[in-house]
């Protein structure tokens, strides 16, 4: 566990205000006029700092109300305040079952849908905010106002649990502790990686336009510097001392949590491969996954032998880490045994489309803590052709296209994720430099998505989505775009929340293929794809960079979903992994985004003691693939069937 700042000065005063108390005026009758003043009146209604009450619930949501649908750990509104029991009872598994491993050199491991349970106290708040404000449940889930109201009633309980000094004129330093309970986390490592999180928010100061339109302020304090001592009041587990090689960064609480890398019936092993990356083979991707599942019931599952594995699970609630398998070794979760050699897999607590659910800022912020600290590590662009959701890993062959998974889903806010990676989405472009980087307006960007609630054809809930729609024509009526892979008939895509046929999202760079009025159109799926591009509401920034294209003389080239070397390159022994063209076609004119140059590589890893010939090696050929934004899914194809050139678009286009 890392070290932190604690104070052995304040003994005396730490006696003097162990019994003190706070009591609540009577509480507000009349609603607050702003989102601003709700917090104030809290505040002073229940005794806590107006700073520390706006830096947890921006740690929390970012002062938004998800209109009133509920998050990944089924938290209400601007304080998060849990109600898992009622998410439990309209619970809805989205993820189909596939093939995670994604390797035709072995048997395809499948598993089956998961449903989880609802969870311990700290996803129950929304009830004891209940009894100390008397408000309805319903009213604290869809009520800004209660809501702030029920929040700040907690902390102040919280504050009273810990015999610290309250009132709205007290020292914001002297929150520590109740902070750190509001988290939910029963560790201290956990709950103080939270606190101090949302003390540096409040360091910070923060100002924004929330998703219901209203503009809150939160003034820095510069110089505050609380006081951690007031953690040991919580009476939180101790975890042990970090092990050594834990893969971390240190400002994220972190444990480890080992897959079982075990033999079991008839030769089967599971639930990883073991490598040496990147000395072994370099680790190209970092893969965004959500659970559809609790924290606990992903534990669980990671921990079975016979199940499938990635390197990370991220807790919702507060943001904490799991480390499962090593980075250097293989974890089977993408689908795609290409992908998978050559990526760390991060699970979210959450859900793609559940009843709108939406992911906690604290989840977010931890998660790019320990992405930028992995990319750093393994020398990965932070950017989207290497930092990836699991929605873009492609599928290996044909007949495993339909199959791939869709997560973390539309709602996923990947402008808002990158900003935390310090790498923002912005525009170095023109409309002549002939690349679009898709980067909406996430919270005024409703999309009419259907089957949230299980039922294909109910609409979802409203919410801000990263994605933009693609169209046949520059017209809002004309038909979606068709990806035959997911419908062989060539039927347009849906409005279902798990079709991406016909979309593209934030951070993605396609090539420009046309411009009329507000309508910009970008090379998909060997299609052109319209979106709604107007100067005055961008969906998308310009861009330049490098695009690929047929070599002169050749009408059509293959495209695949893994990168693998030459029948040739294989050792005697070794079968030889087919090089399989997907139902794609991509033909000469089209121009696609170029997102690497990679080897071709196939990690042969087929026994667990590497007894079988070329085990726990990578096989490399002459093959060379260039990596493109070929769809919602990055593919590749052969470098020697395509030229490479700036995107400039040529004179006299549009």
């Amino acid at each position: 566990m890392r070290l932190r700042r604690r104070s052995f000065m304040l003994g005396a005063a730490v006696a003097l205000v162990s019994t003190a108390t706070v009591v609540p005026a009577a509480p507000a009758t009349a609603a607050p006029a702003t989102r601003q003043a709700a917090y104030a009146d809290a505040s002073a209604t229940w005794g806590v700092p107006v700073g520390v009450l706006l830096a947890v619930s921006y740690l929390e949501s970012r002062w938004d109300t998800n209109r009133g649908a509920p998050s990944t750990s089924a938290g209400y509104g601007p304080m998060h305040l849990t109600d898992a029991a009622a998410l439990a009872a309209t619970a809805q598994p989205h993820h189909d079952t596939g093939d995670a491993r994604g390797d035709d050199s072995r048997a395809p491991k499948t598993v089956p849908a998961v449903t989880s349970g609802a969870g311990g106290p700290a996803l129950q708040t929304l009830d004891r905010a209940a009894e100390l404000t008397g408000a309805s449940e319903t009213a604290l889930r869809t009520d800004p106002a209660a809501n702030i109201n029920g929040g700040a009633a907690l902390l102040a309980q919280y504050q009273r649990d810990a015999g610290a000094p309250g009132g709205a004129a007290s020292d914001p330093a002297a929150w520590y502790g109740a902070v750190a309970k509001y988290s939910g986390a029963d560790t201290t490592d956990a709950a103080a990686a939270f606190a101090d999180e949302v003390y540096a928010t409040l360091r910070d100061g923060a100002s924004r336009t929330t998703d219901d339109g209203q503009l809150v302020t939160l003034a820095a304090q510069p110089r505050i510097s609380p006081v951690t001592a007031w953690l040991d009041r919580l009476g939180l587990r101790r975890p042990p001392a970090r092990p050594d090689g834990l893969e971390c960064p240190v400002d994220i609480s972190c444990e480890w949590i080992p897959a079982p890398y075990e033999q079991f019936g008839d030769g089967d092993y599971g639930n990883h491969d073991l490598s040496d990356r990147p000395a072994r083979q370099r680790i190209e991707y970092i893969v965004i996954h959500d659970t559809e599942a609790s924290y606990d019931t992903t534990l669980d599952l990671v921990q079975d032998p016979t199940y499938v594995s990635w390197h990370y699970t991220l807790r919702s609630v507060d943001g904490h880490v799991a480390q499962h398998v090593k980075t250097k070794d293989v974890a089977w979760h993408a689908g795609n045994w290409y992908v998978n050699a050559k990526s760390v897999g991060l699970e979210h607590e959450g859900y793609a489309a559940q009843q709108g659910a939406w992911y906690t800022e604290a989840m977010y912020r931890s998660s790019a803590k320990l992405v930028r600290y992995l990319a750093a590590r393994l020398a990965i662009p932070l950017d989207r052709q290497h930092i990836i959701g699991h929605d873009n890993v492609p599928g290996t062959v044909p007949s495993t296209v339909r199959g791939m998974h869709w997560d973390p889903g539309p709602y996923w806010d990947w402008s808002h994720y990158f900003d935390l990676l310090h790498a923002p989405f912005v525009q170095f472009g023109t409309p002549r430099t002939g690349l679009v980087t898709i980067d909406p307006d996430y919270g005024q960007n409703q999309l009419p998505f259907t089957g949230c609630t299980g039922t294909p054809d109910t609409p979802c809930p409203p919410h801000g989505s990263s994605s933009v729609l693609l169209r046949t024509a520059p017209a809002a009526d004309a038909p979606l775009l068709s990806d035959i892979g997911l419908r062989p008939g060539g039927e347009p895509a849906t409005m279902q929340v798990s079709d991406h046929g016909a979309r593209a999202a934030a951070g993605q760079t396609y090539a420009v293929a046309d411009r009329q009025g507000d309508w910009t159109a970008i090379w998909y799926l060997g299609q052109k794809g319209w979106f709604l591009n107007p100067p005055a509401r961008p969906a998308a920034k310009w861009s330049t960079g490098l695009v690929v294209t047929p070599k002169a003389g050749k009408a059509t080239i293959p495209v695949y979903g893994r990168a693998y070397p030459e029948a040739t390159a294989y050792p005697a022994g070794v079968p030889v992994q087919a090089i399989t063209p997907l139902q794609y076609a991509f033909t000469a004119g089209q121009r696609y985004t170029l997102g690497g140059i990679v080897p071709g590589e196939y990690y042969r890893a087929t026994t667990f003691d590497g007894s079988s010939p070329g085990d726990w090696t990578v096989i490399r050929g002459q093959n060379r693939y260039a990596q493109v934004q070929f769809g919602h899914r990055v593919m590749f194809v052969n470098l020697d069937d395509v030229q490479i050139l700036p995107s400039f678009l040529p004179q006299g286009s549009s």
